[in-house]
């Protein structure tokens, strides 16, 4: 359906919080069973380097269940791309990595690392999963995003939810030149009830990815009236 917009709940901080004291309570994969018929469209986890969330047993486990599409984000590393190819999710993005960061800080440059990039995307797609670069919404890195063999990319949202000025626009060009380079368009990082609309109205952008928002605001109104709230809030942008 022309304008429809699907929504992907990142689901690593149910991890935190199991991780935080230990054991195995509550569980990603529960948790993410439970959130059929929310308004959630796909299940987003990114199984990290050092692990500090979701685990290779949780990523086993969404990935076989497969009640929703799963997108898989990762770094580009030998070892996550081994991962991948073998539990095969409907999608992988591949983002920025730093162990010391708290969250993903920024896009990829993938206009400065095509040669190690190229090789990830095409062991990828000869898996069958669809590949996505999260990249900041600069055209010489959608650019180099199409010539690599990427299909999707996810437009980095954070610098327009810390209020950065002009950012609005310049997510607006970026979503407008993927539709010219023939890729889908994604967007996602710091979005809330607050400031979800304008990117949504975006008619080029097919897919929000929301995790740490909804987690936060699942302690007061529960997961499912949060992203039942969420999906309504995108779908009256379209309108």
């Amino acid at each position: 359906m022309p304008g429809k917009i699907r929504l992907g709940v990142n689901i690593d901080h149910v991890a935190t919080l199991r991780n935080a004291r230990g054991g195995n309570h509550p569980d990603p994969l529960t948790i993410a069973k439970a959130l059929i018929g929310t308004g959630m469209d796909g299940i987003t986890i990114h199984l990290r380097e050092d692990r500090r969330h979701i685990r290779d047993a949780d990523a086993e486990a969404i990935c076989a269940w497969a009640g929703k599409p799963v997108n898989f984000e990762m770094a580009a590393t030998a070892e996550m791309v081994a991962i991948a190819t073998r539990l095969k999710p409907h999608g992988a993005c591949i983002v920025p990595e730093r162990r010391a960061e708290i969250t993903t800080e920024g896009g990829l440059d993938v206009a400065g690392n095509r040669a190690s990039l190229a090789p990830a995307i095409a062991r990828l797609k000869d898996a069958g999963i669809r590949v996505s670069l999260f990249v900041d919404p600069e055209p010489d890195q959608l650019e180099a995003c199409a010539e690599i063999g990427a299909q999707v990319v996810e437009l980095h949202t954070g610098a327009y939810a810390n209020g950065k000025l002009g950012e609005l626009d310049r997510l607006r060009h970026a979503a407008a030149l993927t539709t010219k380079l023939g890729l889908e368009c994604h967007a996602g990082h710091g979005l809330t009830f607050a400031n979800v609309q304008p990117i949504a109205a975006m008619r080029e952008v097919v897919e929000l990815n929301i995790g740490h928002y909804l987690i936060g605001e699942a302690l007061l109104t529960g997961l499912p009236a949060a992203i039942a709230e969420m999906k309504r809030l995108m779908i009256e942008a379209r309108l």
